[in-house]
């Protein structure tokens, strides 16, 4: 069986996979979960620091089984680095309501029309706000509708620069010929499951917000296993 490797986008935390990483080994299943908490610390290039903690998470774990990436959110762009950079077998790529790499030889962690927003949102000292304080209070509830789940994820979060979304993330083009798929949760990336789909991807929806991972950890191992099944039998 493969080892899954649940990779939390930079803007929130490692506690966002813990739970399905529980369901996950309760099933019997080998999960690595590494910390992206400290890719922003020690300025540009900040890529370098994901893959150095995703290839080092893994190693620690000591397994020679194939490794199945699961990234979330915005994490799918540094997926064609971390593959490139990984001394493990891998046997393929679960997104998990995440962006899809670019088909440029680069790109930025955010796209152009989000910036004046981010912009607007740095502080004296070029750091962003935590990412749930983006947005409203009810949205966040919202978003994690238990008050416990929902404090644990907020006290997580880094304070990002704003020149993290600014930085250029080269996009190795191998990371393609291992096998995909994509999992939606919300209805923001239904278009980015369309392209999935478009390459000939399986596609599984668990419909949720965009932390569903959070909140139905259950139906998102199943579904993340599931998919496992459908891209590596194709």
């Amino acid at each position: 069986m493969p080892v899954y490797v649940l990779i939390h986008s930079p803007s929130v935390g490692p506690g966002t996979w813990a739970p399905v990483a529980s369901r996950l080994r309760d099933a019997g299943h080998q999960v690595v979960v590494p910390s992206l908490l400290g890719v922003a610390d020690g300025g540009l290039p900040y890529w370098p620091r994901a893959v150095a903690a995703v290839r080092d998470a893994l190693d620690r774990e000591g397994t020679a089984e194939p490794a199945v990436l699961v990234p979330h959110s915005n994490a799918g762009l540094f997926l064609p680095l971390i593959a490139d950079g990984l001394e493990h077998a891998l046997a393929g790529t679960v997104f998990a309501d995440a962006s899809l790499p670019a088909a440029t030889e680069t790109t930025t962690a955010a796209e152009e029309e989000f910036l004046p927003f981010l912009r607007g949102l740095a502080g004296a000292d070029g750091r962003l706000p935590r990412w749930t304080d983006w947005w409203s209070a009810d949205d966040v509830a919202g978003l994690l509708p238990d008050p416990d789940v929902r404090q644990a994820v907020v006290a997580e979060q880094p304070r990002l620069p704003l020149d993290y979304y600014l930085q250029e993330i080269p996009q190795p083009a191998a990371w393609a010929a291992s096998p995909c798929a994509y999992l939606l949760f919300s209805a923001a990336y239904e278009a980015l499951a369309g392209q999935a789909r478009d390459r000939g991807w399986p596609v599984a929806v668990t419909r949720g917000e965009h932390l569903h991972q959070v909140v139905d950890p259950g139906a998102v191992a199943t579904a993340i296993t599931e998919l496992t099944g459908l891209m590596t039998s194709s």
